[in-house]
């Protein structure tokens, strides 16, 4: 068994942006433009959203997504994907796809998969890769990871590690389904709690987590203005795309 469920964690409180997944963008929801990329990874067996909110589950049946309605009392992506990884017992392995990147590389997705696939002892991964310059590195937002010379990672921080080789996290992740299982299972790490990063968790319980670097990474929407700047960027392309089209049939 070597099939694989990609896992879209969605909800609607977000304390900087309430309703998110359904905030319009070009067009269509947020959300759906993550379906819809994430639909071109040719390593996905199949593709659910889980979410709690009837809102949500209704407009995404309306364009035809997969969706699993899950538990209110869930604290994280990861807690509320593992619930429906639960009962998805024909997969070996979950990716987490963010429901709040609409750029996510499909490419991407199928890298992760195959590392689960190509090696039998590894039970997660996830992605990284250079930051654009050093004041975004500063920044306490954004998570650095350091590799081993394996490709491993060695620890996460929010900090800088002034003489170390650092990249910038991207928060995707693969897991064979028996490890996610196992992950919601673990109370909380020492580390965890002092830097707010639940992947230390893993770590802290000797799980090896490989890291596949990429030259660049896909922005998120946080915010309203996140959302209104990524607007901007796809409508920008749409119109550089009709106008290659245009020159093509000349």
């Amino acid at each position: 068994m070597s099939k694989t469920l990609g896992i879209i964690p969605a909800r609607w409180q977000s304390t900087r942006f309430p309703g998110k997944p359904l905030h319009p963008v070009a067009g269509k929801p947020l959300l759906r433009h993550v379906w819809e990329r994430s639909r071109r990874a040719r390593s996905l067996d199949s593709i659910i959203i889980a979410t709690d909110d009837m809102r949500i589950a209704e407009v995404a049946f309306g364009w035809g997504a997969e969706v699993s309605l899950t538990s209110h009392s869930h604290h994280s992506g990861t807690d509320r994907i593992a619930e429906v990884a639960a009962k998805a017992k024909g997969f070996a392995h979950i990716i987490n796809i963010q429901g709040d990147e609409p750029l996510v590389d499909p490419r991407l997705i199928n890298r992760l998969v195959s590392e689960l696939r190509n090696d039998r002892d590894l039970e997660m991964v996830t992605a990284a890769h250079p930051f654009g310059n050093l004041a975004e590195a500063a920044s306490p937002h954004q998570v650095k990871v350091v590799l081993d010379r394996q490709g491993n990672a060695l620890c996460f921080s929010r900090a800088l590690a002034l003489g170390v080789k650092y990249f910038r996290h991207q928060g995707i992740y693969g897991y064979t389904r028996d490890l996610l299982l196992r992950f919601v299972q673990w109370k909380p790490t020492p580390l965890e709690k002092a830097e707010s990063l639940e992947q230390l968790r893993a770590l802290e319980n000797g799980v090896r987590i490989r890291v596949v670097v990429t030259a660049s990474g896909t922005p998120a929407v946080d915010t309203l203005e996140d959302a209104e700047a990524m607007e901007r960027q796809l409508l920008s392309a749409r119109r550089r795309a009709a106008r290659k089209k245009r020159s093509s049939k000349r």
